[in-house]
């Protein structure tokens, strides 16, 4: 089986890293997760910059983490000699009571028997490589820094002599070393010590998160390995969540299908914090709605699909075209036009979200107020806009069309907004609400079912199918044993499915026709079987995609269908909180008591 994205995810939810299996730093933006990269050899593996940790030809290399944690362990070995590689980005909490997760990272080298020998290729390229870097000793640590263009710099402290890593000499191991790689410059002093300080910190601040996760009997491990991502991808500073840590990593090879995932799409990081929340962490949750309450001051404001990671809605797209692109895969691109588009389908995820979040946990008279106040405001959008066309789920960048999945989601924006206003005692809003509620419902079942082909299609007068469609019942909008539902779900699988895997649609848009699944839609797929009765098979189709995940248990958006190779940017939040919801259907809909209860799980 090929599969090339072979990586581990470190990070401290300021920023993060990948890691290859054989323990080179490969793609890492500081000081956040936006930044102009300082590794990217992902997307160019001889301008982009790398952090190599590399022995001889006979040692074998494996790869783990720490337990439940985001502490990653690359483990050398030629039977005499052997150490292990710790890689972690720091995160604790402190004396203060806030977090510490500064940007920077720890490479431990910790001996386990024998001298092993090492080299280390550290080659930093700031700024995306655009300008030359140069590397230069200063007292105890070796500068990285651009000398024209825009300046960037970055620190690299060691217990190892400079001189030996910046002449790339061979070191023989004869006890634990360390390497710090800072975005500022320490103003304490590290050593050996420090560095293990800070890892079993790290270490303990991951175990006790990983051990709030509610505890199901199937698949436990694969459900706290994608929530232990989804944390990974939130922004501790605001509370944003980026769909993914990589911009340009292709739908397909050698397509111009890439884009930057560093930011906020609102319907993933709306189904996150649902996901998240379904699963124990409330405080992710609440700060993503405080996020959103941030950026969104207006009472009348229209919701953008996306922002910056600190709320920025101008995220101009450009093209670094002096990288050759993952695979040569290009353009590789920075920002992402699609802020500009219009898409009514997220009106609903975020009214869900926030219905979900008041039903979940307590909040206090302000913020309930704010929440109330934001609810109507969309309501009001929703009413202004859910009849006309938009650019759908899945970002057409073509022409607008009347899509179902967006009717559907504008539907369940208003039924979740007569919920919310029952709880607040606002019953005065029901009557126009509920009209409005129906007249979506009976325009969809007017214009969005196909009686000919026995399915609700993607979009008013097609004849197309698409995954998203599946989840209108996983909204509510349909029960699963609604003979529709049911037709409309083998119709989708009969069309779309391929090798047990899902396209998201098979119809022409703006660059062809698709190549590959996205794997979210065979999640989606698993759900929607089981919900028809075909459990079964929903087991079967479950399992075979988990066998596709990267060594580590990681996925990226897109599988070839044929090869199985992990494709699109990585690790994707939507790919894993697929996973998390897929794994807790085939739970079978655990009950509170008995998945509330926290156990201690062992490093």
């Amino acid at each position: 089986m090929t599969r090339k994205m072979n990586y581990g995810v470190i990070g401290n939810c300021r920023s993060s890293a990948l890691v290859s299996e054989y323990g080179s730093i490969e793609w890492c933006c500081l000081p956040d997760p936006d930044s102009p990269s300082v590794f990217a050899s992902i997307l160019d593996t001889e301008k982009g910059g790398h952090f190599a940790i590399s022995a001889g030809d006979e040692f074998t290399v494996s790869q783990r983490y720490e337990g439940n944690t985001n502490v990653l362990v690359t483990s050398f070995s030629n039977g005499n000699d052997a150490f292990d590689l710790i890689d972690f980005m720091p995160r604790y909490k402190t004396e203060e009571n806030s977090y510490y997760h500064s940007p920077e990272i720890y490479r431990i080298l910790r001996l386990k028997r024998g001298k092993p020998s090492l080299t280390i290729d550290y080659n930093p390229k700031l700024n995306y490589a655009i300008e030359e870097t140069v590397n230069e000793i200063q007292g105890p640590y070796i500068k990285s820094m651009t000398t024209k263009g825009r300046y960037e710099s970055v620190y690299l402290y060691s217990s190892i002599p400079l001189e030996h890593i910046t002449e790339k000499r061979t070191i023989e191991l004869t006890s634990d070393q360390f390497l710090l790689l800072c975005y500022n410059q320490k103003l304490i002093r590290v050593d050996i010590t420090r560095a293990f300080l800070e890892y079993h910190r790290t270490l303990v601040y991951w175990l006790n998160w990983s051990n709030r996760n509610k505890v199901y009997p199937k698949y436990q491990q694969e459900i706290l390995r994608s929530a232990l991502v989804l944390k990974l991808l939130t922004y501790q500073k605001t509370g944003a969540i980026i769909a993914a840590v990589t911009t340009s990593i292709p739908e397909a090879i050698g397509q111009r299908r890439n884009w930057d995932y560093r930011y906020c799409w609102i319907r993933d990081s709306s189904m996150v914090v649902k996901m998240l929340t379904n699963t124990g962490h409330l405080v992710s949750a609440k700060r993503f709605l405080n996020f959103i309450l941030t950026v969104n001051q207006g009472k009348h404001e229209d919701v953008q699909i996306m922002y910056g990671i600190r709320g920025e809605r101008l995220l101009e797209e450009k093209f670094l075209r002096h990288l050759a692109g993952y695979g040569n895969s290009k353009p590789v691109r920075i920002g992402n036009s699609a802020y500009i588009q219009k898409q009514n389908d997220i009106y609903g995820i975020l009214i869900d979200a926030i219905y979900l979040s008041l039903t979940k946990f307590p909040s206090n008279l302000d913020t309930t107020e704010e929440l109330w106040t934001f609810v109507r405001g969309m309501i009001e959008m929703v009413a202004d806009n859910w009849y006309k066309p938009d650019r759908g789920i899945w970002e057409i960048r073509g022409e607008n069309r009347h899509f179902v999945f967006s009717k559907v989601l504008s539907w369940v924006a208003v039924d979740r907004g007569c919920k919310i206003a029952g709880m607040v005692g606002k019953p005065a809003y029901l009557e126009s609400w509920s009209k409005l509620k129906e007249t979506i419902r009976e325009d969809i079942y007017r214009n969005g079912w196909d009686p000919e082909i026995g399915s609700f299609t993607q979009s008013y007068g097609s004849k197309d199918l698409d995954a998203s469609i599946l989840l209108m019942e996983d909204y509510g909008f349909i029960e699963a044993s609604d003979p529709k539902y049911k037709s409309t779900v083998l119709n989708i699988k009969s069309v779309l499915c391929r090798n047990g895997m899902m396209f998201r649609y098979l119809n022409r848009d703006d660059f062809g026709i698709p190549h590959n699944s996205l794997i979210i839609c065979t999640f989606w797929l698993v759900d929607s079987l089981c919900k028809i009765g075909y459990r079964e098979e929903a087991v079967t189709v479950f399992e075979d995609l988990l066998k596709c995940s990267n060594h580590l248990g990681l996925f990226s958006e897109h599988i070839d269908i044929e090869t199985k190779e992990l494709l699109g940017n990585f690790p994707q939040g939507y790919s894993h909180l697929g996973l998390i919801q897929s794994a807790l259907t085939l739970n079978g809909g655990i009950p509170e008591e008995a998945v509330d209860k926290l156990t201690f799980i062992k490093p």
